[in-house]
C-alpha cells in the first residue's frame, strides 16, 4: 500500500514538473489549451474541464479556456460554455473561489438543490458524476476557479488536493503570463496602427507642403472691388466662423482661404483640404471621415479622414456644390454635433475643425432645384465672402501680370523685363471668363514663346457666346426669394395661369395646391404678374 502511495506521489510530482515547464514557455491560449488538453486531463482522471475568470467588474465570471466542444457528447445538445457572464455568486462559484480547499460535488445531489447554474444540469444530462471545484490565484488573490468534470465517482479524492492546487497554482501562473502577454501585444498593435495613421498623415502633410509653396502669401491687387475682400477676411479670421467663399471659376478661391487659415489662431497647423468634385461619390465618406480596418471590401488598414486630420486647425472644402445629396447630411450633422465616426467605427470622435467652404455655383438656386440642403446651406453661409471676377477689377490686370510674369520668367530661367503697353491693354480689354486662372496660364504660356525680353503679343483664345462671358457682364447674388419668385412665376405662366390640376403649376412644382397659392401670396405674386386678359384661371 505504501509503495503504491510512493508511486502515485512521484507520478504527481513527475506531471507537476512536466506541467510546469510547459506552462512556463506557454506565450498565448492556444499553448495553454494544447497544455491542458493533451497533457493534463489523462494524469488528473477527469474528462472534460472549464477555466473561469472573474471580470474586472468582480461580479460576473466566463470561461477563459475549456474543452474542445466537438469532442464533448452532449445529451441536451446545448453549448458547455454556459458560464458566459454568469454572475460569481450563483453558489457553486462563490463556494470555490472563497476555500482555499477544492470543492467536490456529486452532481446527482448537486442537481437537487434549489437555484442550480444551467451549466450544472448540463453536465449532469451530459453523463458527468462528480465536479471539482478549484480556486485559481495570482498570488494571494482569487482570480478564478478550475472546474474538473469526471464520468465515475471518487476520481476527485482527498489525498489527492494538494496536486490539484498545485495544478491551479500552475494555472494561475501561466493565465497571469498569458494575459500580460495579450496586454503587450494589444499596446504593440495599437502602437502599429498609430504608426501607420501617423505616416498616412506625414504624407499627406509632406505632399500639401509642396502643393501649397504657390498658394501661400498674399492676393494680388488693390482695386475698390478686391479691398473689400481683404476688408472682410481681416473680419473674420480671428474667429471660428465658418466662411462660404464664391465667386466664378478662377478668382483666387483658394488662396483666399489660405489667407483666412493663415491669419487665423489656427495658423501654426497646416490646412487640410478636401476637393468635393474631384473624389467619387462611394469614396468621399471615407475620405472626409476615415474607416476602419475590413469595414468594405478594400479597406485593408484603418484610415482616419480629412476631419480628424484638420482636428484643431482648418478644414477647406472646395466645390462644395458638388457634394452629393446623401454626403451633405452627414456633412451637417458633423458641422452640428462637431463629431464623426469612422465608417466601420463603434465611437464616436470629437473634433475641433474650422470650415471654410468654397463654391462656383449659385446654391440658392441649387436649393430650388432640390440639389443641395438648405439646412445645410445656412449653415455654412454664416460668413460669406463674394471674390469678384476679373472684369471686376481690370485695373489690378498690370500687377497680376508683372507677378505672373516674374514667377513664370524665373521657373523657366528665362529674363522677362516687362510687357508692351499694347499688348497690356489687350489683356485689359478682354473679358477673361476664366478669370485669374486663366490669366495665369495665358501669361505661363506667353513667356516660354517670347524670345525677347519683353513681351510684345499676346494670344488671346477665340471667343465664344456660347462658353464666354461677354466685357462687363455680371452674375449678381441674389436673394433666396427672388430665385424662388421667378421659378414659381415661370411654372405659372407655363401653366397658362392655372394653379391646380393635373396640368397646373403646382403638379408641375410637385406642391400640394393649397402650399402654392400660399407661397405666391408671401412673395407678392398676383394675378397680373401671370395673366394678360381678364379671364380667371382657377
Amino acid at each position: 500500500m505504501m509503495n503504491t502511495q510512493i508511486s502515485g506521489k512521484n507520478d504527481e510530482f513527475e506531471t507537476l514538473l512536466c506541467f510546469s515547464k510547459a506552462i512556463a514557455a506557454a506565450r498565448h491560449r492556444a499553448d495553454l489549451w494544447e497544455i491542458v488538453n493533451e497533457q493534463l486531463l489523462d494524469n488528473i482522471g477527469a474528462s472534460y474541464y472549464t477555466l473561469c475568470l472573474i471580470h474586472e467588474d468582480a461580479r460576473t465570471h466566463s470561461p477563459f479556456l475549456y474543452s474542445q466542444e466537438k469532442k464533448i457528447k452532449t445529451v441536451t445538445g446545448e453549448s458547455p460554455v454556459i458560464h458566459l457572464q454568469h454572475p460569481v455568486d450563483d453558489g457553486v462559484f462563490n463556494k470555490a473561489i472563497e476555500t482555499e480547499e477544492p470543492v467536490v460535488f456529486e452532481l446527482r445531489s448537486l442537481i437537487r438543490q434549489r437555484n442550480i447554474p444551467a451549466y450544472v444540469i448540463h453536465w449532469y444530462n451530459s453523463g458527468v458524476k462528480e465536479m471539482m471545484l478549484v480556486r485559481v490565484c495570482n498570488g494571494k488573490e482569487p482570480k478564478g476557479v478550475l472546474y474538473l468534470y469526471a464520468m465515475k465517482q471518487g476520481v476527485f479524492s482527498k489525498r489527492r488536493f494538494s496536486f490539484f492546487k498545485s495544478i491551479a497554482d500552475q494555472l494561475g501562473t501561466g493565465v497571469s503570463n498569458i494575459l500580460a502577454n495579450e496586454k503587450i501585444e494589444l499596446q504593440l498593435e495599437e502602437i502599429r496602427k498609430y504608426k501607420i495613421q501617423l505616416e498616412q498623415e506625414n504624407s499627406y502633410l509632406k505632399e500639401e507642403r509642396k502643393k501649397e509653396k504657390h498658394l501661400t502669401g498674399k492676393a494680388v491687387g488693390d482695386s475698390p472691388a478686391i479691398r473689400k475682400v481683404y476688408d472682410l477676411v481681416s473680419k473674420v479670421a480671428s474667429s471660428d466662423a465658418t466662411v462660404l467663399i464664391l465667386g466664378e471659376t478662377g478668382t483666387g478661391k483658394e488662396l483666399i482661404a489660405h489667407q483666412v487659415h493663415d491669419a487665423s489662431p489656427r495658423r501654426d497647423k497646416l490646412m487640410i483640404k478636401v476637393n468635393c468634385a474631384a473624389i467619387p461619390a462611394s469614396l468621399l465618406e471615407s475620405e472626409l471621415f476615415g474607416h476602419e480596418k475590413g469595414s468594405f471590401t478594400g479597406a485593408l488598414e484603418r484610415r482616419i479622414g480629412k476631419f480628424e486630420l484638420a482636428d484643431n486647425s482648418t478644414l477647406f472644402l472646395d466645390e462644395i456644390g458638388e457634394l452629393p445629396p446623401e454626403m451633405q447630411a452627414k456633412l451637417l450633422r458633423a458641422l452640428q454635433e462637431k463629431e464623426i465616426e469612422r465608417i466601420g467605427g463603434k465611437s464616436v470622435i470629437k473634433v475641433n475643425v474650422r470650415i471654410i467652404a468654397a463654391t462656383n455655383k449659385n446654391l440658392e438656386a441649387e436649393i430650388i432645384a432640390g440639389r443641395f440642403r438648405s439646412d445645410l446651406y445656412y449653415r455654412l453661409c454664416v460668413f460669406p465672402i463674394m471674390l469678384p471676377p476679373l472684369r471686376e477689377r481690370r485695373e489690378d490686370i498690370p500687377e497680376l501680370v508683372s507677378f505672373f510674369m516674374e514667377k513664370y520668367a524665373a521657373g523657366s530661367g528665362r529674363k522677362i523685363d516687362g510687357i508692351a503697353p499694347k499688348a497690356l491693354e489687350k489683356l485689359k480689354a478682354y473679358a477673361w471668363p476664366g478669370n485669374i486662372r486663366e490669366l495665369e496660364h495665358l501669361i505661363e504660356r506667353t513667356v516660354l514663346l517670347t524670345s525677347t525680353n519683353v513681351i510684345t503679343e499676346v494670344s488671346l483664345p477665340a471667343r465664344s457666346k456660347m462658353l464666354f462671358a461677354q466685357p462687363g457682364a455680371e452674375t449678381p447674388v441674389r436673394s433666396l426669394a427672388d430665385v424662388e419668385r421667378e421659378h414659381i412665376l415661370k411654372m405659372v405662366k407655363l401653366s397658362k395661369g392655372r394653379i391646380s390640376g393635373p396640368h397646373g403649376a403646382a403638379a408641375k412644382l410637385q406642391l400640394p395646391s393649397t402650399t402654392l397659392i400660399s407661397k405666391m401670396q408671401k412673395l407678392g405674386i398676383r394675378k397680373e404678374h401671370f395673366i394678360d386678359t381678364g379671364k380667371e384661371s382657377d
